[in-house]
């Protein structure tokens, strides 16, 4: 996350108002040579602090904690004692050398830490500070101090427990240590009755356990849980979200993994409506960010789409990276297109998504670049960020009507040859590429994962009696299909256009196959081609019970086989012999020898790239 601030978000400067401004000023005017009276900033919220109490807190800075103590008797007094006087919380990060860096004043049930900056070089050291806190509830080390001690690397965390009269009595403390049987980092906890009972030599122990940390990772700087996820689906509550919701969390899941991205943990939530602002509403967010801190995970993935509000509202709240699913999907096409029809559209695809987010997220980008001489404050970083976008989608849009044209010119030679085309959708991971292989003998990618293949790939099928189609195997649809990944993607989909006949692959073993038939059947529909004759095949019949593939046969009227198994192919083979060249005059006088389909075909590379698409 670069810059963490782990409890929630960072607090502002402080912030002073009337006579204690005035006060704080006297106090800054004071020589600065003489330490007793140097001003240094106190982190977190002073509002309604007194001048006295900022006076104090200020005096902390110089104290100092000998040898390898986590603290010492009269610095647990003194900030038990101005914590229970302010009625907050009062933190300190105390450096190797025993130097208080900061003092931080919280909230009387929570201590927001400030930007830390970049953690010391190499995962196998520990970042050299360490928080003492005071805890004024008797609530005892939280999830947000495991957090920031597992997340942030800190040395350690000490909790003292301050008394109704301001002292300090138990005390709790935690240090990271390394698991070496699964390689990883724990944290260990060690509670007092007494803060004096506190181990002397602690942080030897944290020198002894970094040591064995450095050893074991030999100062590997990448992260344990390295592109790390929790995911979050979030449901209006209506009758059967329950079971729509484990679907589409499932679905999620899968997407991720096909991202290469390691799911950690799943939260549903349903509510009565979704937060306008922020979906979930800002405390569960922190709730979350908090999980996936202890997780070790760095990107929250939201299973629906996020408005630009949405998206700035939730990154203000949380430093993790957030994806919605379109985002995830857009990002799955980048890495599987392979031809440049497919970069281009998937480049162009991700350009509009980003476009209207393109936000300021710091000082940096409202940098004004202004020439000399020139009037006004000139453009922003932002502004010309999205006059580039822009200029980029446009020049894209134009690549794309040109290859548009190459692919029209492929599409009236295959017609001329008057030979049936054949196109194979469905939903993503239904089996479609299985199926082309089976058919064809082809070697098209073949994975149980989403989106594997990505570029349209056409094969030749021939039958008795000197008879052939063209085979196309298309990308995989999927609910919800983004607008704009639709959009891009026309214009390889139009190859759909040409077909005689469609086969919509089924997944017969999936729970929600109306539903996703119900999907596939939309974006047909939305780009204008559910008038083409389509023949259902219900792949995975090996994997589905007989009495539940006897009803969906009877429902939806489909041909079951088994891609995998090659069962049931002689049936499809037979059905769409049949239905394909019905459709189609005679072919009495053709001769598949003299077709330029047989050059274009029989020359295709042997690595299995798509026939008639441009490299």
């Amino acid at each position: 996350m670069g810059a963490h601030h782990t409890r929630a978000h960072s607090l502002a400067n402080p912030i002073l108002t009337g006579l204690d401004r005035r006060r704080a000023l006297d106090l800054s005017s004071t020589s600065a040579a003489d330490p007793k009276y140097s001003m240094r900033p106190i982190d977190g919220s002073t509002h309604g602090l007194k001048a006295q109490q900022l006076k104090r807190l200020q005096a902390t800075f110089r104290r100092k904690i000998k040898d390898d103590a986590l603290t010492t008797v009269e610095l647990a007094r003194h900030v038990a004692d101005i914590s229970k006087e302010i009625n907050r919380q009062v933190g300190l990060l105390v450096d190797r050398g025993g130097h208080i860096t900061n003092v931080i004043v919280g909230e009387p049930h929570r201590l927001y830490l400030p930007d830390l900056g970049r953690a010391r070089g190499g995962f196998g050291r520990l970042r050299g500070l360490r928080l003492l806190r005071t805890e004024l509830r008797q609530q005892g080390l939280t999830r947000e101090d495991v957090a920031d001690l597992t997340k942030l690397r800190l040395d350690a965390v000490v909790v003292l427990q301050v008394d109704p009269a301001g002292h300090p009595q138990g005390a709790q403390w935690a240090r990271l240590e390394l698991d070496a049987r699964n390689k990883a980092l724990i944290h260990v906890e060690e509670t007092y009755k007494s803060f004096l009972q506190l181990p002397d030599h602690g942080m030897a122990l944290v020198r002894e356990a970094e040591a064995e940390i450095a050893k074991a990772f030999a100062g590997d700087a990448r992260e344990l849980v390295r592109d790390a996820a929790v995911l979050i689906g979030v449901w209006p509550n209506t009758p059967g979200v329950r079971k729509e919701a484990e679907s589409s969390m499932a679905e999620l899941s899968e997407l991720a993994r096909t991202a290469g991205v390691k799911v950690v943990d799943k939260v549903v939530q349903v509510r009565r409506q979704l937060d306008p602002k922020t979906v979930l509403g800002r405390g569960k967010i922190e709730e979350i960010t908090l999980r996936a801190l202890e997780l070790g995970a760095e990107l929250l993935i939201f299973d629906r789409d996020l408005s630009p509000s949405q998206l700035r509202a939730i990154t203000n709240t949380t430093d993790a990276r957030v994806v919605d699913r379109t985002q995830l999907i857009l990002d799955i096409f980048a890495q599987h297109a392979s031809s440049r029809d497919g970069k281009i559209q998937v480049e162009l695809a991700q350009l509009k998504y980003t476009l209207p987010r393109l936000i300021e997220k710091s000082t940096a980008m409202s940098r004004l670049t202004g020439g000399i001489g020139g009037q006004g404050p000139g453009e922003t970083k932002l502004e010309i960020h999205r006059r580039r976008a822009r200029d980029r989608i446009h020049r894209l849009e134009e690549d794309i009507k040109k290859l548009g044209v190459r692919r029209s010119v492929r599409r009236k030679r295959r017609t001329s040859t008057n030979i049936p085309v054949v196109s194979i959708v469905g939903y993503t991971n239904a089996g479609k590429s299985t199926l082309l292989n089976a058919l064809t003998n082809a070697e098209v990618l073949a994975e149980n994962k989403l989106f594997a293949t990505l570029d349209p790939t056409t094969r030749r099928l021939r039958f008795p009696e000197e008879r052939e189609i063209i085979l196309t195997d298309t990308v995989g649809f999927i609910r919800d299909l983004p607008k704009d990944l639709v959009n891009a993607f026309k214009a390889t989909l139009e190859e759909l256009e040409e077909s005689d006949l469609i086969l919509h692959v089924l997944d017969a073993s999936d729970e929600m196959l109306n539903k996703k038939k119900q999907a596939v059947e939309a974006i047909l529909k939305d780009l204008e081609l559910d008038g083409i004759p389509t023949l259902i095949v219900l792949n995975k019949a090996d994997a589905t019970p007989k009495p539940l593939l006897s009803a969906i046969r009877r429902v939806t009227g489909g041909i079951a086989v088994s891609a995998v198994e090659r069962e049931g192919l002689e049936a499809l083979m037979k059905a769409i012999e049949d239905k394909a060249f019905e459709l189609r005059q005679p072919q009495s006088d053709y001769d598949p020898a003299r077709s330029p389909l047989v050059a274009l075909v029989d020359d295709e590379p042997s690595d299995g790239r798509a026939v008639g698409f441009p490299e």
